[in-house]
């Protein structure tokens, strides 16, 4: 590692010096990027094929730098039980992941003049229109600021005073995209994978392909299927709008490029999904900011992120937008008797190394 970043260093001071005898013109700003490109390679091929190897990691990880794939490893089982291998076209259940498309629904509405993140929810949604719910924004519902636990429970807290993640919100936020556009969540999420350019995304209530990776509780020795996946994605326990979307690492990353590209909302819609409005201590990744459906580091590096997990299926999706590169994690299998920390393990090692090799390139640039 040292090593690595001693060398990466001698390169940009070499191009950095002047030289006394006349050379032909040379692009230095290629060459320092192909030597960047090459070492970024190196290093996550090292230490992500390590966590593969440590954790026994069944599932996909690939790392993309704008459209350069960087680094891309499928290893282990889609099916268990016929021993089907995990490959590019694997499609897995991506839970919390989710809320960000549910997030973006909302935005496009706004844009068209069908809401405003302003108005109450009570305005679209019946079981809002009660003395306990009436002053809940929409706004409250996308940062998890609304007080709201279980839909029908009392609110955890005055509205907008604090933090507490809630499936039923979002799930709400999906009803509302329901009520103003008069279509269904999941012909609205459709509708949004085919402007995103994700060919092989779908929900789990309409899925129909053949390439999903079934969930499993356990070990690659003593494992236990999740029954109904992913139809049960859909059901009161879960929600479509709050964590049963289904997607690939091709499709992630494509989905990341169009969003933070400016492909899919407004450059001043976006700022607004993007904006730290609330804060949370996350049980696994500690304190971070909360934007719209998306977690923000506290620090550096920048960078946009969520996990998500159903039952068998941790997942997590990162942006860099310095440098423009994607993260993405799926899985298919947890060890629940572990406990959640555990099960992202690996997730929390890649994280770590990808920040730590972000702040060091953003360093580097910084100096030469």
């Amino acid at each position: 590692m040292i090593r690595n970043l001693v060398f990466l260093s001698l390169i940009f001071f070499l191009f950095s010096c002047k030289t006394e005898t006349p050379q032909p013109p040379v692009d230095k700003k290629a060459i320092v990027d192909s030597t960047i490109t090459a070492f970024q390679k190196t290093l996550l091929e090292q230490q992500i094929d390590s966590v593969f190897k440590k954790y026994h990691f069944n599932g996909s990880i690939a790392i993309f730098k704008d459209s350069l794939p960087l680094y891309r490893r499928e290893n282990g089982y889609s099916d268990f039980k016929r021993k089907i291998k995990i490959d590019s076209n694997t499609v897995f259940a991506i839970g919390s992941v989710s809320k960000q498309f549910t997030s973006v629904l909302i935005l496009l509405q706004m844009e068209q003049g069908k809401l405003n993140v302003t108005d109450k929810a009570s305005q679209y949604l019946k079981e809002f229109q009660n003395k306990e719910y009436e002053n809940i924004t929409i706004h409250q519902l996308l940062n998890h600021t609304s007080g709201l636990n279980l839909m029908g429970g009392k609110l955890m807290f005055k509205s907008g005073s604090d933090f507490f993640y809630s499936n039923d919100g979002f799930n709400a936020l999906g009803k509302i995209v329901e009520k103003v556009t008069g279509k269904s969540y999941d012909e609205n999420a459709l509708e949004l994978f085919k402007k995103a350019g994700m060919t092989h995304s779908s929900t789990g209530d309409i899925f129909k392909g053949t390439n999903f990776a079934s969930a499993y509780l356990g070990n690659a020795v003593n494992f236990q299927e999740v029954p109904n996946m992913p139809k049960r994605l859909g059901g009161k326990e879960i929600g479509t709008p709050a964590g049963g979307i289904l997607s690939t690492i091709q499709d992630l990353h494509t989905w990341n490029n169009a969003l933070y590209g400016g492909k899919i909302l407004k450059p001043e819609t976006l700022k607004q999904f993007m904006a730290k409005s609330a804060e949370r201590r996350h049980a696994i990744f500690g304190k971070m900011g909360y934007a719209y459906g998306i977690m923000l580091n506290i620090g550096k590096p920048n960078s946009y992120f969520h996990s998500g997990y159903v039952k068998g299926s941790p997942s997590l999706n990162i942006y860099y937008p310095d440098t423009k590169t994607s993260v993405i994690i799926l899985s298919n299998i947890a060890d629940e008797e572990k406990g959640k920390g555990m099960t992202f393990k690996p997730h929390i090692e890649v994280k770590k190394i990808t920040d730590h090799l972000e702040n060091t390139l953003m360093q580097l640039r910084s100096e030469h």
